[in-house]
């Protein structure tokens, strides 16, 4: 039976224990230095213990992202310019992954008013838009198969700059809605090329990928993913788990090192994060302020305002929400299954690994108010009662969403981890 303290190896990455720092918005390209905010988040983490950090989305164009805060690669040197931080984070013991993706459909460029003016091209999707989100989204290109093929390329290309800064692998973002998620997803992609019309040809992008990644840093360097296994939408779910199975053999075959299959939903809202509906935000005057100027009028402003409230009333906090999701893929497959979504406690995370329910646990926004907590965890003795102090009132999505840093807006939670970080 395994506990967090176990270590494990993924082809040649040696983790020193089960626990890692899943993938979240830092924020840090909305800082003058990136790579410092990035160390500024990541150092602490691995100097208390963590095994593994993997760096939040990093869009493989200057453009695509899906908050001012999120990283775009412009070239070779971007990537380079964080050697320094990796190499920090690796002085400390940690390993560090880079996710790469895309924002595609709901990019900020589709909807934050100030972008809009900067684009090139309108954001890219694998379909035309379904007809109940034309109402609320100003339009699409639909990509090319030259479009797609050059992505594929494109993605092999940075991962090569990321193998270049010194990082141990990289993250296909395959899922929260995004670009890659949207060409695995029926609600987004209506194909009827290589690229879709069949499960299997859903998943052709990523097995591109994964081929282009290894022709440019070589078939040994670690490529994992993190995808949608089962899709719900507004009407109901789209994509069941047996196709997650399907997805799941089938990222084996490709050869990606390790798996992290979620539940999510078509959009881009807090079935990412499940959790309180955050009024406050709507309601703060400076938050509120930059969230209307962003919106660019008062109805999306509202738009935003009843997604996220019917969102929270959907998918309210479970404890372990994936839990049914991350199990079954890991009775499927013989690579390592990262488990995330709701672990707040050591416990669950001893008893998913205990029980074979995944290899390695994740903790994403706790880390943001806690960066001691592997220390915490990793020093509780057996059957301690040890929780995170995130609370999973959402307070910090839409300072997220407007590119404000990756950090807790929960006052309360500030004061008691303040509090315990004096005793």
């Amino acid at each position: 039976m395994s506990s967090i303290a176990d270590p494990l190896s993924i082809g040649d990455i040696r983790l020193r224990n089960r626990l890692y720092r899943a993938p979240v918005l830092e924020g840090a390209a909305a800082r003058p230095d990136i790579g410092r905010e990035y160390a500024r988040h990541f150092v602490p983490n691995a100097r208390a213990g963590v095994a593994l950090i993997i760096q939040g989305n990093s869009i493989v164009y200057p453009e695509g992202r899906t908050s001012p805060g999120m990283a775009c690669i412009a070239g070779r040197e971007d990537v380079l310019a964080l050697a320094p931080m990796v190499q920090a984070v690796q002085r400390e013991g940690a390993v560090i992954v880079a996710q790469l993706g895309h924002g595609g459909t709901f990019s900020v460029e589709s909807w934050q008013a100030g972008w809009r003016d900067r684009r090139t091209h309108e954001p890219w999707a694998p379909s035309p838009l379904p007809w109940w989100m034309k109402a609320v989204h100003p339009g699409v290109e639909v990509m090319t198969l030259t479009q797609i093929e050059d992505m594929v390329d494109r993605f092999g290309q940075v991962a090569r700059w990321f193998q270049e800064a010194g990082y141990n692998g990289v993250q296909l973002a395959g899922s929260n809605a995004k670009l890659l998620a949207q060409f695995l997803s029926p609600t987004w992609n209506r194909r009827k090329d290589r690229y879709g019309g069949s499960p299997e040809a859903r998943f052709q992008l990523f097995a591109d990928i994964r081929r282009s990644i290894a022709d440019h840093c070589g078939k040994a360097w670690q490529v994992w993913l993190k995808y949608t296994a089962v899709e719900h939408t507004p009407f109901g779910q789209s994509q069941a788990l047996d196709t997650g199975l399907l997805h799941a053999r089938m990222a084996q075959d490709a050869g990606f090192g390790a798996l992290t299959p979620v539940a999510a939903n078509a959009l881009p809202n807090t079935s990412i994060s499940r959790g309180d509906f955050p009024a406050h935000s709507f309601e703060h005057p400076n938050v509120s302020r930059k969230l209307r100027e962003a919106a660019g009028s008062g109805f999306r402003f509202q738009a935003i305002r009843f997604g996220m409230a019917t969102a929270a009333r959907r998918y309210p906090f479970e404890a372990v929400w994936n839990r049914d999701v991350f199990s079954a893929v890991a009775r499927e497959v013989a690579i390592p299954v990262f488990a995330v979504g709701g672990i707040r406690t050591v416990n669950e995370a001893n008893e998913i690994l205990g029980s074979g329910s995944a290899s390695v646990v994740g903790v994403g926004r706790p880390f943001y108010t806690e960066p001691d907590l592997p220390k915490r965890w990793l020093q509780a003795s057996e059957g301690a009662p040890v929780r995170a102090a995130c609370e999973s009132c959402n307070l910090c999505i839409v300072p997220q969403m407007l590119g404000l840093p990756g950090v807790c807006y929960n006052p309360s939670v500030q004061r008691a981890n303040n509090s315990h970080a004096a005793e």
